[in-house]
């Protein structure tokens, strides 16, 4: 294969999967794993994908297809976990908290150390991270129906769960924001997550800066109604963007 071709079918193969490792091309390309990442070097300082940690992410500002929990994980985890890093600042103890999904939101779950916090999540992988810690957070899964692409609960059983239940804050990630609009790939988790926000006194996005003037199918909540959006420090010159419509913390 030509490496004018080679660009090209690791191009095709990072907008197929939306975020693809550095393994995946190997293997898919029969390559040797410096010559892909060498052409992903080329292909960044192109403008045709973004370089992330193990791997590749697309360009495409709307994603057709969803990407999976996992696949999510290896997408800008340095800056998740800053983000991660600066939101558990605003958590204190005897609270009462919502954790929404998300990898950012599991990431949160990780470094959570508390003597006497109640959390409710109606994702599974915050749940069983959560579930892991020695001290006493009590934790409750608001179930229901599970999508399996992102491990997340929605529907009547998790809305109505969630309708009973009141918070002193709310920590939810999106997947996409412009404007004001805070996006998500479907209706059903866009209107549970819209749920807890409005039974909580204080919410808070936590967002990398790769979200911003992006766009998904469905708006569900409105950066007018945040307390504020939790960002990575490389994302100054992006925040300004959304600062005129919230508070940022970065």
């Amino acid at each position: 294969m030509l490496k004018e071709e080679r660009l090209d079918a690791i191009v095709d193969l990072v907008d197929q999967k939306r975020a693809i490792k550095v393994n995946d091309i190997v293997n898919k390309l029969e390559v040797s794993d410096m010559t892909v990442r060498r052409d992903l070097t080329e292909l960044e300082k192109a403008g045709r994908i973004k370089r992330v940690h193990g791997g590749a992410q697309t360009l495409n500002i709307y994603r057709p297809e969803e990407l999976s929990h996992a696949d999510k994980q290896i997408i800008n985890k340095n800056e998740k976990r800053e983000v991660a890093q600066k939101a558990l600042q605003l958590m204190h103890e005897e609270e009462v908290i919502y954790l929404g999904p998300g990898t950012t939101i599991e990431l949160l779950a990780d470094i959570m150390e508390f003597d006497n916090l109640r959390v409710v999540t109606n994702c599974l992988p915050v749940f069983q991270t959560l579930r892991k810690k020695t001290g006493n957070i009590k934790v409750y899964l608001a179930g229901g129906e599970m999508r399996d692409l992102t491990q997340a609960f929605f529907g009547e059983i998790t809305n109505k769960a969630l309708q009973d239940m009141h918070f002193h804050h709310a920590f939810f990630s999106s997947n996409a924001v412009k404007g004001s609009e805070i996006m998500t790939a479907t209706i059903e988790e866009g209107q549970t997550q819209a749920i807890a926000l409005n039974n909580s006194v204080n919410k808070y996005l936590l967002l990398d800066s790769s979200k911003i003037e992006k766009e998904d199918f469905y708006t569900y909540y409105s950066l007018r109604n945040v307390t504020a959006v939790v960002m990575n420090q490389d994302s100054y010159n992006t925040h300004q963007k959304i600062e005129k419509e919230v508070p940022v913390i970065v």
